[in-house]
């Protein structure tokens, strides 16, 4: 079974924005939370910075959105090259 790429596209893009949006608003409240990951974050893209400020958070969310749409682009077209190799 193929993978719709613009679905998968989507859904990737989504929880990428999601998880960092969720981390990035915790971690305003509740100090210390997520931290690691937003200091992952901060090293991946460039002009972002784990700082616990809601343009920060905001950036941050705009990176992983484009970085999950790129990363579900390639895995769903990989996926279905490699389905199609097989028949």
């Amino acid at each position: 079974m193929r993978l719709s790429i613009k679905a998968f596209i989507l859904t990737c893009a989504i929880f990428m924005a999601a998880v960092v949006f969720i981390v990035g608003i915790v971690n305003i409240y509740v100090e210390g939370y997520g931290w690691m990951v937003l200091q992952m974050a901060s090293s991946i893209y460039p002009g972002y910075d784990a700082k616990a400020t809601f343009g920060s958070v905001i950036i941050g969310t705009g990176y992983a959105l484009v970085d999950g749409a790129v990363f579900g682009l390639i895995f769903a077209w990989l996926y279905n090259l490699f389905l199609g190799k097989k028949r």
